[in-house]
């Protein structure tokens, strides 16, 4: 930190600058009382920084907590810090267009209103979803109920529902540690996961887009309201594009560049995001839109004012991805491995004295152990590490070889002395996994998360780190969120439907099922297959004339209805009808809640 331009109050003023008015209180519920969203939880953080959080992480959670409506500039406006994200409203000839309409409809539908107070009872007259994450579009119910232009990026509606449905379940129990659900809200707690504060919990929404962009320059007009876009797939989403407003000089950068440096792989789990590409997507975007906007804002943070500044901006943020992805593959072609080139890869000085490319959301290290990963994989090409024995039976092993578990305790502690909490963290990880029940170690292993917690810059590692001492002293925190909502069941195609039951069959259990069964979707003139062989649920569209075990006539409604459990009322059925329950006898159920820091 003594490195920082501490003095520097430029983002201070930005984060204010065009100010309206809050939501007071803060607070926003559902219609039977229960609260999504709670803004006014950290307004602790107007103290001093205090011991149990890092300096630049108070700072970078003091810059999110503030909200309200703000004036971007003429005729484009935001809500912000009523949810992860942000909500512009861009004025038009009879309305507003919305662009990324939270995630929760409730804290879209308190946004618009805070809006309208100030703005007029402007009618919605088009919502343009910037990218597939949950927190651009989830709350889009909350402002329309559908009839207008909904602008996506091509590929919208594949990855926005998918996302949530293959590794649904484990993504949102690894969410809890993310945003550190359970944790009071304190000093000592949550202060915020870099890109805002928290993610909302109320009602998730999706209604399909009315228009794909399909490339870079594409022009579209809503509400006299005219667009230019550039792609950017690949980037920090699979479908992403970032959008100049040319008649209002105001260029909207998505989640591309924000006021952190941002994941390559989220911590909560996701497909490894393309350093190379994103760093190009935004040299592009320099050349597209350099000198045609006076101001840049996202989808998270403060927008940044100023041709000069814009240009700054960008470049930086392009050359934080660029190094990090052309270094990582430098020391890769070295012998290095992901863990070694984490320890030794520094960012440039002038990157590091810019507070935006500060590791507030992802972070350098797990950056470069993601880029790794996307090029060579898990393996560090060492043979011991190619048939290690799983987690707990290494436990047991380690602390035997250690001379039992108050041997690994005594070395712990020792450790811990000399502040190498590190290590002392994965010597006492094995002594929790093998045995559960060793109440010192797990007693001594929360209070090492509590302090490498307290010590991390970065808001997630925070957030992990205090949530595994949470869950050492209070056991596993209960699952309180769906995966997904009806409006992304019903927004996935016929075959990621039948994908979603594929990977809940349990292999085993299946080795001697064989079965098929042909659904006639009558409502979309399609038919399609799935045949049960050696474990494996296989789909086929279109199949040959050769007879099923069990035709089944319904609309992709009813198949929907058929994975969320309602049953097959009104499903018109041939065959032998105890096929269905054969298969549906070898489908798993996930586990909400699994064990993260016990074996």
């Amino acid at each position: 930190m003594a490195d920082l331009p501490l003095h520097d109050q430029g983002d201070f003023a930005d984060a204010d600058r065009g100010f309206i008015a809050k939501l007071s209180p803060a607070v926003v519920r559902t219609a039977d009382g229960r609260v999504v969203w709670d803004g006014d939880s950290y307004d602790f953080l107007q103290e001093d920084c205090p011991e149990t959080a890092h300096p630049g992480l108070w700072r970078q959670s003091r810059l999110c907590a503030r909200q309200g409506l703000y004036e971007v500039t003429s005729g484009v406006y935001q809500v912000r810090g009523l949810d992860l994200s942000n909500m512009t409203l861009v004025e038009g000839d009879r309305g507003v267009v919305v662009i990324d309409p939270l995630i929760s409809t409730e804290c879209a539908a308190a946004a618009l209103k805070l809006y309208r107070a100030h703005r007029g009872d402007r009618p919605v007259t088009g919502v343009i979803y910037t990218h597939t994450h949950v927190d651009h579009f989830g709350g889009v119910r909350g402002v329309t109920d559908g009839g207008v232009p909904i602008l996506a990026p091509a590929g919208f509606l594949e990855h926005a529902a998918s996302e949530r449905v293959y590794a649904g379940h484990a993504m949102t129990r690894r969410a809890v540690y993310l945003y550190g659900r359970a944790l009071p809200r304190s000093p000592e707690g949550q202060i915020g996961c870099g890109l805002g504060m928290t993610a909302s919990t109320g009602t998730v929404s999706l209604i399909p887009p009315t228009l794909d962009l399909t490339r870079t320059g594409q022009e579209e007009t809503v509400d006299g309201i005219r667009m230019i876009f550039q792609l950017t797939p690949g980037a920090q989403a699979p479908a992403e594009m970032n959008l100049l407003l040319p008649d209002r000089r105001a260029l909207c950068l998505a989640e591309n560049a924000t006021h952190n440096q941002h994941n390559l792989l989220s911590l909560r789990g996701a497909v490894v995001r393309d350093a190379r590409a994103w760093a190009r997507y935004l040299t592009e975007a320099v050349s597209l839109f350099a000198g045609r906007a006076d101001v840049a804002f996202a989808s998270h943070h403060w927008p940044t004012w100023g041709g000069e500044a814009i240009v700054r901006f960008l470049e930086q943020q392009r050359d934080m991805y660029a190094y990090l992805h052309d270094q990582t593959l430098r020391l890769i072609n070295k012998g290095l491995t992901g863990p070694e080139i984490a320890e030794a890869l520094h960012m440039p000085p002038q990157l590091e004295q810019a507070w935006h490319t500060h590791g507030y959301h992802g972070a350098v290290s797990h950056n470069v152990k993601a880029v790794y990963q996307r090029y060579l994989g898990w393996f560090d090409g060492n043979p011991a590490h190619l048939w290690e024995h799983p987690p707990r039976e290494s436990a047991i092993r380690y602390v035997e070889c250690l001379g039992g578990a108050a041997g690994v305790v005594a070395f712990a502690r020792r450790y811990i002395d000399e502040n190498d909490l590190r290590f002392a963290a994965q010597l006492l990880n094995h002594a929790v996994f093998a045995d559960e029940g060793n109440k010192e170690a797990r007693d001594l292993l929360a209070e090492v998360y509590t302090r490498l917690g307290h010590g991390a810059e970065n808001a997630t590692w925070r957030n992990f780190y205090l949530m595994g001492a949470l869950e050492l002293a209070d056991g596993i925190v209960p699952a309180t969120m769906d995966v997904t909502s009806p409006d992304l069941l019903a927004a996935l195609s016929v075959e990621q439907i039948f994908d979603s039951i594929a990977i809940r069959v349990d292999g085993p259990r299946a080795w001697h099922e064989r079965l098929a069964i042909d659904w006639h979707l009558t409502d979309l003139g399609e038919r399609h297959r799935t045949t049960l062989c050696n474990g494996v649920l296989v789909q086929q569209r279109n199949p040959g004339d050769d007879a099923a075990d069990l035709t089944l006539r319904l609309t992709k409604e009813q198949l929907v209805g058929l994975l969320a459990g309602k049953g097959v009322e009104g499903v018109e059925r041939e065959g032998n009808t105890a096929v269905l329950q054969r298969l549906v006898a070898v489908l798993d159920r996930p586990v909400p809640d699994f064990a993260i820091v016990t074996a």
